[in-house]
């Protein structure tokens, strides 16, 4: 059996060999770690460029590629960083959920720091981390109707920026610590016995959820999320333990804490000493996240060897080497390693990794090689390909309001072409302004950028619900 997506509302696919049922002997010989390859970097865009090349030779089953058109997004992107930032290029600040802290221009984060006084720079870094780590897990889309008062500013805030001021307020609220009381002091922070405590009823509270009248999607789904995210910190003291710290052991009577912020701790120890700033490969973050949190998927999602690989999921583009697989192929032959048919986006990670730039680099840590990272394949970005016409639905019921599971083949597909389309409209914009690599870097076309005109031409579409053209049923933990 040729690999195929799973039925329309299933997002489950387990591979302990190639994706198919019966894998060959030679094929299983040929298994080489395809978790890591699965995890690193270079696979998201290799698996997806073959996708594109599908898309290229018109063999894809869901969306017809129009490169004709690439053209039109690359100036609405470039108007719309324009507007933005009429200052120039170089006032366009990395995409990063730090954006999402500073609606109304209120500068949110200062009141973090100031509660921070007492303490080291270090230690504001981790809190930082603690901060941007859960406010990013909690970053799934909010869905059309949900919006969040804040009190202390009066502002009604919806989307992410209403998502990211909502899990400000909670956590400087001590909501992710296990002594709310005192973090409401001076130990503001997220740690794996909170983490594990939280439930969803106080997610509701922090998000101002009501069911009937400001319906937030996968509440349930996000709190799930963060109680493993507290277990996973346990289980990697590795990255995530205060004896990475050279006091974090006495600071609570020899007490071991877990906290995502000590990954700031774990990455100075491999920093090269060599450098100022400090500076790691991104690798090493990407690590860190990839490993230090592979247990926070839900079950039920991709697995290879029984291991969780989160937003992985199978395309038959990828079964015979970049042709689209056709009913009675035979399976993927004999060479086909497993996992081949795979395709791995990790965009809640991915946007992890982004928004941790701006927290480490406060602590005086830079990431270098970050260019293996790839755009976020959300659906912003994958709307503005979309409604400008690069993307076409073969079929009217793709555009059907009730939505794709995010494991269907239309979701997969869309998210793959969407990756390619973002680095060529970098190159093209980067090209049109004169502009280099260093100096406009994909993440910074993504905030200026893609993502931000995504929103503002869904707006001029559909007025009534902002919504992406081709809608995904989201369980709160990827989209």
């Amino acid at each position: 059996m040729a690999c195929s997506s799973p039925p329309p509302n299933s997002a489950t696919t387990s591979v302990g060999s190639p994706c198919t049922h019966q894998a060959s002997k030679k094929a299983r010989l040929l298994l080489q770690d395809p978790v890591d390859k699965l995890r690193a970097l270079p696979t998201i865009r290799e698996r997806c460029q073959q996708i594109y090349a599908a898309g290229q030779r018109g063999e894809l089953k869901h969306f017809a590629l129009h490169e004709d058109k690439i053209g039109e997004v690359v100036d609405y992107v470039q108007s719309v960083i324009e507007e933005r930032f009429p200052g120039g290029m170089d006032m366009v600040p990395n995409h990063s959920r730090y954006r999402h802290f500073e609606p109304g221009n209120v500068d949110r984060l200062s009141q973090l720091r100031s509660a921070c006084k007492d303490v080291d720079k270090r230690e504001v870094a981790r809190r930082l981390v603690d901060l941007v780590v859960v406010s990013v897990l909690l970053d799934a889309g909010a869905g059309d109707k949900w919006k969040y008062v804040e009190k202390e500013t009066g502002l009604t805030i919806d989307r992410s920026e209403g998502l990211g001021v909502a899990s400000f307020r909670m956590f400087m609220d001590g909501a992710f610590s296990s002594d709310a009381e005192q973090a409401k002091g001076k130990r503001l922070q997220a740690d794996a016995v909170g983490l594990q405590a939280l439930t969803s009823q106080r997610v509701r509270e922090g998000f101002q959820v009501k069911e009937d009248s400001n319906p937030l999607v996968g509440t349930e789904g996000r709190a799930a999320l963060l109680r493993r995210l507290g277990k996973a910190l346990e289980e990697h003291p590795e990255f995530f333990s205060s004896r990475l710290a050279s006091k974090g052991a006495d600071e609570d009577g020899g007490a071991e804490i877990f906290r995502p912020g000590y990954l700031v701790d774990y990455l100075f120890a491999q920093a090269n000493p060599g450098t100022d700033p400090a500076s790691v490969p991104v690798h090493d973050l990407w690590r860190v996240v990839m490993d230090g949190l592979e247990s926070i998927w839900p079950a039920g999602r991709t697995s290879v060897g029984g291991r969780p690989m989160g937003d992985v999921w199978p395309h038959s583009a990828l079964a015979l080497g970049g042709k689209v697989a056709e009913e009675g192929d035979g399976g993927l032959g004999e060479e086909k390693e497993a996992g081949a048919c795979l395709v791995p986006f990790h965009k809640l990670s991915q946007w992890l990794t982004y928004s941790l730039m701006e927290p480490l680099a406060e602590a005086g840590l830079a990431l270098t090689e970050t260019r293996h990272m790839t755009g976020l394949p959300e659906y912003r970005n994958g709307g503005l390909f979309v409604d400008l016409g690069v993307l076409e639905a073969k079929r009217p019921e793709l555009l059907d309001p009730a939505g794709h599971a995010p494991g269907s083949e239309v979701i997969v597909e869309w998210r793959a072409l969407t990756v390619v389309l973002l680095d060529e409209v970098a190159r093209r914009l980067r090209e049109k302004l004169g502009a280099s690599e260093k100096s406009l870097p994909l993440v910074k076309v993504l905030e200026g950028g893609t993502w931000t005109a995504g929103r503002k031409i869904a707006r001029e579409k559909r007025p009534d619900s902002c919504g992406p053209p081709i809608v995904i049923v989201s369980d709160g933990t990827v989209f």
